[in-house]
């Protein structure tokens, strides 16, 4: 797909210049550029001045759409990790201040140790891989306070979904465990170029500091095993799970999946495993 591409001017305002790019979109990085100005410092908005984490790292720069409001205000606290090498050539020719902060890496791959933490986590995120950098913020979570971004609308949903809706799954859960997830704004297709076939959204992720209260490991087991007949109640699901018959009488057991919450499927954790 080629699309003419306008970029932005640079960070520092001294350069008022646009010019026009003939680019070949990549489909399988699922390239779609934020445009609107407004939808843009929003976001900065959100992400704010960021005055309590060592690093803010932004997923998915593409021409640096949302890096010309940031690094003005989070100067080298701010890195970027961007798969595409002609982007990342770009960024460094566009902001030479990035210098080695521009990581040509796909952010799946990338160590977040290399980063002072605290670590805010932010960006457009490429919507094919959304929910495994989710699952990748879980992972470095120690270090991983805070993710501000952008998601398909359904996936932002889901992320942010309370017990008994039906965007309610697994993803929730073990977000919402260890997060307190805010679904924040709409972003319409029409601030994109060129335009996705769907709304997207802005999340806030604010990591808890509680600990979960329950083997870990056996809780993300007992989420992920409870889904996969959401339909069916925890008795149907867990049935092989539970150490005796006389367990599953208990009145949890009667519900479906999607009516627990993170409270609830950690007690029933603690349940399973004797505690």
């Amino acid at each position: 797909m080629r699309t003419k591409i306008v970029i932005a001017p640079t960070f520092a305002g001294k350069h008022s210049y646009q010019f026009v790019h003939p680019l070949q979109l990549k489909k399988s990085l699922g390239q779609h550029f934020l445009h609107d100005q407004s939808i843009l410092r929003k976001i900065t908005e959100a992400i704010g001045k960021n005055e309590d984490v060592a690093s803010v790292v932004e997923i998915g720069p593409g021409m640096g759409a949302l890096t010309q409001h940031l690094l003005p205000i989070l100067g080298d606290k701010l890195s970027v990790i961007e798969l595409d090498n002609r982007w990342a050539a770009h960024l460094l020719q566009a902001y030479p201040k990035l210098g080695d902060r521009i990581i040509n890496n796909d952010v799946l791959k990338v160590d977040f140790s290399r980063f002072a933490a605290p670590i805010h986590v932010v960006g457009n995120f490429p919507y094919n891989i959304s929910s495994q950098i989710v699952f990748g913020l879980l992972d470095n979570r120690a270090m991983a306070v805070r993710l501000t971004g952008m998601f398909q609308k359904e996936v932002a949903l889901r992320i942010a979904s309370p017990p008994g809706n039906k965007d309610y799954g697994v993803l929730s859960i073990l977000a919402q465990a260890y997060y307190k997830c805010t679904y924040l704004f709409d972003v319409p297709p029409g601030c994109f170029n060129p335009p996705p076939k769907v709304m997207s959204g802005i999340i806030r992720m604010e990591r808890l500091e509680e600990p979960l209260g329950c083997n870990e490991v056996l809780f993300k087991k007992i989420v992920k095993q409870a889904f996969t007949q959401r339909r069916k109640t925890m008795r149907n699901s867990l049935r092989g799970m539970a150490p005796n018959a006389a367990m599953l009488e208990n009145e949890v057991f009667n519900l479906r999946p999607e009516a627990l919450s993170v409270k609830q499927f950690v007690a029933l954790t603690n349940m399973l495993e004797g505690k």
